[in-house]
């Protein structure tokens, strides 16, 4: 398995002329996510957050490296999604040259614009979405909620469950979420009734970014599949509990999971993130050894993220008042029980043909104390057990004008830290 490789982009006493960025929390230059963004009365194109700032690449594209230059000029990462792990890596390197050498200021900062003034979009045409199911502690959780005495089926720790969602539907972060409507069954009901929804909750994921893909009828070995993720961005795949109890069987979530997803606008480029890998964690005594095709050596010992991921609620009176979110939970991304690699190996082991900018969520990361659990069916034990806000209010699942909130670090010992920036949106009402 051929991982990103650490170097001088990383180095934790590298700055930037761009003083925003030096210190910044989410994007210092040691970052360098990549996402698409339009200034007022301009269309689409791809940058490059800086702290405080965005890089339009298309505007120096003559500064970059000449392969790299026609895809700098899209309109989303498709292209640069497709290029070779390598020339990821050039690129990663000159903007990191461009943006710390005050030589190159002149020629790169009239490309620079504030973040508050530009529009972010998705970062790529998502041709498929598939949901993943590999928080352990999620799927414990849930399961005990409905079979208290087995709550992981036999097949949880041999496959990597999934599904494939909607992709027409995902949204970058910002964008309203409508309350869905749908059949729901209420457990002393005879009937199904064609409502909004009464349960809406979210779930707190990974997105993982396809880079380079496969021919349909090919496989994606584990040692090859880091080559084939670009980045990681953050993913809510919001659902609807009360539709999802009634229509799940026997062939999964269909409206409780159709109807929003929402995605921050950055890509954390796998290139980024190489610090950070650390070990997958050992599975318990007992469980089985991933199959065959499922496993290698370097992949468990670098195939994990060092990654603090933090969901937030503000209701719409909490906001009126001026308080605070309320952090609804804290934990690491290592609470997953299969790999990215794992995830993408698997996904593609069948002989389905992934493609540069499908987009493949790891499912709800949960950890094992309700306060790093990554949904409101969990914290609330299915709504048994609501929890009060600042204002006195109670929840059990999301109310209209609530906003949820997701946001992560990465952070290793010597390195600096960085984050995803902001995966939010707010509940709207069901419209009449």
């Amino acid at each position: 398995m051929t991982l990103p490789r650490i170097d001088h982009t990383h180095e934790p006493s590298l700055t930037s002329w761009v003083a925003s960025a030096n210190g910044h929390a989410d994007f210092p230059i040691q970052n360098l996510p990549l996402g698409v963004f339009s200034p007022q009365g301009a269309q689409p194109r791809i940058g490059v957050a800086i702290g405080d700032s965005v890089l339009d690449l298309a505007a120096i594209a003559s500064l970059l490296p000449e392969a790299m230059q026609p895809a700098a000029g899209q309109s989303s990462l498709n292209a640069l999604f497709a290029l070779p792990p390598e020339d990821r890596t050039l690129l990663r390197r000159r903007l990191s040259q461009l943006l710390s050498d005050e030589a190159h200021r002149r020629d790169v900062e009239t490309a620079l614009h504030p973040l508050s003034e530009v529009t972010l979009h998705l970062p790529a045409r998502i041709g498929d979405y598939t949901d993943f199911y590999v928080g352990i502690h999620h799927a414990t959780n849930v399961g005990k909620l409905f079979r208290p005495d087995n709550p992981l089926l036999p097949n949880y720790k041999y496959v990597p469950i999934g599904y494939h969602g909607r992709a027409s539907s995902v949204r970058p972060s910002g964008e309203p979420v409508v309350r869905p409507r749908g059949q729901r069954k209420a457990p002393n009901a005879d009937v199904p009734v064609f409502e909004p929804s009464a349960r809406l909750d979210y779930e707190l994921e990974l997105g993982i970014w396809v880079a380079q893909g496969n021919a349909l009828g090919t496989t994606i070995p584990i040692g090859e599949a880091s080559e084939h993720i670009a980045g990681l961005s953050l993913l809510n795949d919001w659902s609807a509990r009360d539709l999802q109890a009634w229509e799940y069987q026997p062939l999964g979530p269909f409206l409780a999971k159709n109807f929003h997803t929402t995605i921050s606008p950055w890509v954390v480029t796998a290139e980024a993130l190489a610090p950070y890998r650390i070990a997958q964690p050992a599975r318990p005594e007992g469980d089985p050894a991933p199959l065959p095709y499922l496993l290698d050596a370097q992949d468990q010992a670098q195939g994990a993220l060092s990654l603090t991921l933090s969901v937030w609620l503000s209701s719409a009176k909490m906001r009126e008042e001026g308080r605070a979110p309320l952090r609804l939970s804290q934990g690491p991304a290592s609470n997953m029980y299969w790999t990215l690699a794992q995830i993408v190996a698997h996904h593609a082991s069948g002989g389905c043909n992934l493609n540069p900018g499908d987009l493949l969520g790891t499912g709800t990361i949960s950890g094992p104390t309700p306060d790093s659990y990554g949904s409101l069916l969990e914290i609330t034990e299915g709504g048994k057990n609501p929890f009060t806000l600042p204002t006195g209010e109670t929840r059990s699942f999301l109310q209209d004008g609530d906003e949820i909130s997701i946001t992560a670090s990465a952070h290793a010992p010597g390195r600096a830290s960085i984050g995803f920036g902001e995966c939010r949106a707010v509940i709207l009402a069901t419209p009449a």
